[in-house]
């Protein structure tokens, strides 16, 4: 089992942010929701500091080909996939504790003699839905036997962030959770439409990402394919 650490700081990453687009980050990821209002109009959704876990759009599959320089599918070597995302969280202490669990599950065309074959993934850890603050490339080994042609390896990724950077300030949770009645000047009003509540929100929410570490070609061919 292949596993990667990803201990967050809130220093200023050098690590730049990777190639693929991120899906549009719900403000309120994390939340567990009995409601969006209760009766007298205050939200009743509970913010958990835990980040939501999730694989970037075009990095769950890997295709590699022989010679590599193709792109035909006569050329198609080995394909992977990351598949069986799980994750659980610790936030009982100082520092929210996420670890990340998945399957890589390959196949390949030439099954004659037994072969290894490595696959580097990552675990990043993405603060206010594009700053990328820790990352991390781990390596998963696929072992094929002779004349198999698939095979399974786990691999394991632990996140930590502060729970002081995951916290939304007092202030801030009043605003959101405030009552509201019918009737009222701010009965309508989102308070996510305030630029401080939505700046506050982006600030203290973290996402665990995992998926294939790619090379520009290999990025580019899960795009257009």
């Amino acid at each position: 089992m292949n596993k990667v650490r990803a201990p967050v700081t809130l220093r200023k990453s050098t690590i730049a942010a990777p190639v693929f687009l991120l899906s549009a980050l719900s403000l309120l990821a994390g939340c567990k929701t009995t409601g969006d209002f209760d009766e007298t109009g205050g939200i009743t959704a509970i913010r958990s500091a835990c980040p939501s876990v999730a694989v970037p759009a075009h990095t769950g599959d890997i295709t590699l080909f022989d010679p590599a320089t193709s792109r035909d599918s006569s050329a198609i070597d080995v394909t992977a996939v990351l598949t069986n995302v799980r994750s659980t969280c610790d936030d009982t202490g100082a520092d929210v504790v996420t670890t990340v669990t998945f399957s890589v599950e390959g196949r390949r065309v030439r099954t004659e003699a037994a072969r290894d074959v490595t696959l580097p993934y990552f675990v990043t850890v993405v603060q206010g839905g594009n700053a990328v603050v820790a990352k991390r490339i781990g390596r998963s080994v696929l072992h094929f036997d002779a004349g198999q042609a698939r095979a399974v390896v786990q691999g394991t990724g632990t996140a930590t962030v502060s729970r002081a950077a995951a916290t939304l300030p007092d202030d801030v949770r009043k605003k959101l959770t405030e009552k509201r009645k019918a009737g009222g000047d701010d009965a309508a009003v989102d308070p996510l439409s305030r630029p401080e509540v939505r700046q506050a929100v982006l600030r203290a929410t973290f996402e665990a990402l995992v998926g294939f570490q790619l090379t520009d070609d290999q990025m580019k061919y899960n795009a257009t394919r």
